[in-house]
């Protein structure tokens, strides 16, 4: 599974969980270079407090592009630190 903005791949594992229709990546599989933390937060019920990074590629920013659960709840905990995406960032293999 990839991970594709702008071009360019930001994240690729064998290894990605499906949690609500979308592909968790493991920590590990990111290309860190890629990301900024960004202060946004929300909540999700049963999976926690997520935390957001914006991707940069190229000298182009997506803000707020990729979501994560650093202390996920005790019902999420196999996608804790794992990695999302949206806005835009195309996920397949």
């Amino acid at each position: 599974m990839k991970a594709i903005w702008n071009n360019q791949i930001i994240a690729e594992s064998d290894e990605t969980i499906v949690v609500e229709g979308n592909q968790y990546f493991p920590p590990s599989a990111i290309k860190p270079e890629f990301f900024k933390p960004s202060q946004t937060h929300s909540t999700c019920p049963w999976k926690g407090v997520a935390s957001y990074y914006s991707i940069e590629v190229n000298g182009e920013s997506n803000k707020d592009a990729a979501w994560y659960y650093p202390e996920a709840k005790a019902a999420a905990q196999e996608i804790q630190g794992y990695v999302a995406f949206w806005k835009g960032v195309k996920v397949g293999n």
